[in-house]
């Protein structure tokens, strides 16, 4: 293992985020909490309690779950891109570093950034909402797992992608969508029946409901399913990046 290697990517991609706070940190940071101004603050006492929990309450792990995918595939996506943008990325495949070395390093980096947003975000919310983390070891498992897994796809996304444009879409078109869609700002049993069922599609919802539970120990998913769907989804990714490297997909040509 090049340890060398992977300490140089993941050092270059941390020292990027600290040239650009304000970009990186407290624009997400700025931006959920507005959501908690609104959400919860404003509307939060015209709701009636959600599963016995306060809705200003009930919002927040859905609320850092979004910031947590979001910023795990922007991060990963540009770190990635960036490269191959510029060229360098011919100077990394040729060096003496594996393929998973690579993948360390830059998804590493990706996922740290990322869980550290999703603390401040937690701290944050915190100073708007009372609330308490009934499980904080699966708070912080389901945490990492999330973030390694977004930033994986985040990654795949960066491979992929050929100009700055489609770094946004799949955020936008896809990530955000399914985050508002999968229990961010309601339980799906308040869904009708068919809904309910149709919502079960939605891989962000076993996430939510996943995270949730670590905070209040109700959940719309059982807890040992969500945990299932997010360990495919993140084999998935994996075999997904193994394959690229594999073939040379956008990188050797």
């Amino acid at each position: 293992m090049n340890i060398h290697g992977i300490r140089a990517i993941y050092l270059f991609e941390m020292s990027r985020t600290r040239r650009t706070l304000m970009q990186s940190v407290a624009s997400p940071v700025i931006s959920t909490s507005l959501y908690f101004v609104v959400f919860g603050a404003a509307i939060g006492g015209r709701m009636v309690a959600v599963d016995g929990i306060h809705y200003a309450a009930f919002i927040v792990p859905g609320l850092i779950m979004m910031s947590l995918m979001t910023q795990s595939v922007a991060n990963a996506s540009f770190g990635i891109y960036m490269p191959k943008f510029s060229g360098t990325i011919y100077e990394i495949l040729s060096a003496p570093i594996s393929a998973i070395e690579i993948v360390i390093g830059y998804v590493g980096a990706a996922a740290t950034k990322s869980v550290v947003l999703g603390l401040l975000t937690l701290a944050t919310a915190r100073l708007f909402v009372p609330f308490e983390v009934a499980h904080p070891f699966w708070m912080i498992a389901f945490l990492l797992l999330t973030a390694v897994t977004f930033s994986l796809f985040g990654f795949l996304l960066g491979i992929w992608a050929d100009g700055f444009e489609k770094l946004q879409v799949v955020p936008m078109l896809i990530i955000t969508p399914l985050s508002f869609l999968g229990g961010s700002f309601y339980s799906i049993n308040m869904l009708p029946p068919l809904w309910q069922k149709i919502a079960l599609f939605n891989p962000v919802v076993y996430l939510i409901s996943g995270f949730r539970w670590s905070f209040y120990g109700t959940s719309d998913v059982n807890v040992a399913i969500s945990t299932g769907m997010t360990f495919v989804f993140l084999v998935m990714c994996v075999s997904a990046v193994w394959r690229v490297f594999k073939t040379g997909y956008r990188l050797k040509a």
